[in-house]
């Protein structure tokens, strides 16, 4: 007869034999990758360099800190991560409330909604990019010129552009957010709606004390996935743009002192920056949008 001890600790090393292939796959597509990066970001690597590479410590972020056009691309990709997700958060989460209720033509709706993330994102942007600047003579092509001299007017050089992988980033990313709310809505008890509507008749009372309060795990998961989705940006960005850097973002700055400069050490050490800030923005959101329950006292 097996002792209570000796069945625990087999469970537990069932348990952690079950998990091995997971941690494995872990450790081999981010663990070592992160790693690797956070090494670089310590060296001089470069393949241009002669000689091997040498140990150079925190001197890439001292320079990086020093560096004013580095707070300049740290500062536009807050602010279009910050302005992208907070977009498609309430335009996703119009959506899935308009979709909830049955009407006449609802699933042409959906598919209207859904089309523009199961697209091809390459065949998008190029829609995209030819709506914006016309390529050749069209009824509206003087209109949008005017439109891109005055906003580059203002705003600078480039910004027509930046504007353009801004609407891009909504159009597109709106769509998945309303599917995923949906989704959300979809999974609460309808009981619960139905109680909050024999306790309330205003529609905007039972959204702010129902709705929201339920949908806070779903609300927490799509602006997670939106915020690293913008700061990753870097397929959209290059292709709307051309590949050139019209407004700084810290992707393309990385990708482009990499391909250009050979520079793997600082570029690594620049990718890295914002990851601090970006798992701040995480912590604060989960526990606004998905706090512990508190225990009974």
């Amino acid at each position: 007869m097996s002792l209570p001890g000796t069945v625990r600790r087999r469970e537990v090393g069932l348990a952690y034999l079950l998990l091995a292939p997971t941690l494995l796959l872990l450790l081999t597509v981010v663990a070592y990758p992160v790693g690797w990066e956070v090494w670089t970001s310590l060296t001089d690597l470069s393949p241009l360099k002669d000689g091997p590479t040498a140990f150079v410590g925190l001197e890439n972020y001292r320079r990086l800190l020093a560096d004013p056009g580095f707070w300049r691309a740290a500062t536009v990709t807050v602010v279009y991560a910050a302005v992208t997700s907070l977009a498609k958060l309430a335009l996703g989460l119009g959506f899935a409330l308009l979709l909830t209720r049955p009407f006449r033509g609802r699933t042409l709706v959906f598919l209207a909604i859904f089309l523009p993330w199961a697209y091809p994102a390459g065949v998008s942007v190029i829609g995209w990019y030819w709506t914006l600047n016309p390529p050749t003579t069209t009824a509206y092509a003087p209109f949008m010129g005017h439109l891109k001299y005055s906003v580059d007017s203002v705003f600078g050089g480039g910004a027509w552009a930046f504007v353009s992988v801004i609407l891009f980033n909504i159009w597109r990313g709106s769509s998945f957010i309303a599917v995923l709310l949906l989704a959300g809505i979809n999974a609460i008890p309808p009981e619960l709606f139905e109680c909050a509507l024999l306790e309330s008749k205003s529609a905007w009372r039972r959204f702010r004390l129902v709705t929201v309060p339920l949908l806070k795990p779903f609300l927490a998961l799509g602006v997670f996935l939106s915020l690293t989705s913008a700061f990753a940006d870097l397929a959209n960005v290059w292709m709307l743009t051309a590949g050139r850097i019209v407004f700084p973002v810290i992707g393309t700055n990385a990708y482009w002192l990499v391909i250009k400069a050979g520079q793997f050490g600082p570029a690594s050490a620049l990718s890295l920056t914002l990851v601090p800030f970006l798992l701040a923005v995480m912590l604060v959101l989960f526990r606004l949008f998905d706090a512990p329950e508190r225990e009974a006292a």
